[in-house]
């Protein structure tokens, strides 16, 4: 824009973002390559203007992002949310294989969509430490963008 001798404020293109930001998502949501089986959910914490908040994210096995959520709570109602809107997604399909971390509300959250009948019941729940690393490492980025920042 200031090639062509207009100038604009960030604050211009901030609104332009927020208007046009959901309508792009939801053109460009069912033309996203579909999920593979298995998944790997985790969740960080990040401060959003001054509150710490939790960053749930999940990735296939390919390492590519599903969807992430921002929660103030880390309980089984925040994980069954986050199943809901990810499970929801046209682009995603039910996960043979859900990696978590040893987080307690994990099952409560998988238990709880089972009854509901949203999630298959052969969907497998595995709680490893270790075998989130290709997320947990992608945590790191994140921070680093964060840190610096002093939180969003």
């Amino acid at each position: 824009m200031q090639e062509r001798g207009v100038a604009v404020d960030h604050s211009t293109l901030n609104r332009q973002v927020l208007k046009y930001a959901p309508e792009i998502d939801k053109r460009i949501r069912p033309f996203l390559k579909p999920t593979n089986d298995p998944w790997r959910v985790d969740e960080t914490y990040i401060k959003i203007r001054g509150k710490w908040r939790y960053l749930y994210r999940a990735v296939d096995s390919e390492g590519n992002m599903l969807d992430f959520m921002l929660s103030a709570k880390r309980d089984g109602k925040a994980a069954a949310r986050f199943f809901r809107k990810v499970l929801g997604a046209k682009h995603t399909q039910t996960p043979r294989v859900i990696t978590v971390d040893k987080n307690a509300a994990y099952p409560v959250a998988v238990e709880e969509l089972k009854q509901d009948q949203i999630l298959k019941a052969q969907t497998k729940l595995r709680q490893s430490k270790y075998l989130n690393n290709v997320l947990e490492q992608d945590h790191r980025n994140i921070k680093r963008i964060v840190k610096p920042m002093i939180g969003f």
